[in-house]
């Protein structure tokens, strides 16, 4: 199950007022925070599920959907966009830290 909440629909089709309407991408990320789950603009694929809200289709990997089910992307007006799902992730850093000489963000 996927679902995108009419407030993150409606922010969503703003960005899309001024740019090339694409696919949405929705991906476990590593990154120095530690894994999340993200958004990107993107291209379909022939292993995705896809959906489409408003117009605007929104792609995930069948593989990563089967684990982080039910997922559901929503916006705030402080905090932006937030996906959440069933996924554990596990919190803290991937690497020696940002601006470090071993850093994965450099």
């Amino acid at each position: 199950m996927f679902n995108v909440t009419e407030t993150a629909q409606s922010q969503v089709a703003e960005y899309f007022k001024e740019n090339e309407l694409k696919p949405i991408r929705v991906f476990l990320h590593q990154g120095c925070g530690g894994p999340q789950i993200a958004l990107a603009v993107d291209e379909k694929r022939d292993d995705d599920s896809i959906y489409e809200f408003a117009g605007v289709e929104y792609v995930i990997e069948k593989d990563f959907l089967n684990h982080a089910q039910p997922i559901k992307v929503d916006f705030q007006a402080m905090t932006g966009f937030t996906v959440t799902s069933n996924l554990q992730l596990s919190p803290g850093g991937g690497c020696g830290g940002c601006g470090s000489s071993d850093s994965c963000c450099s």
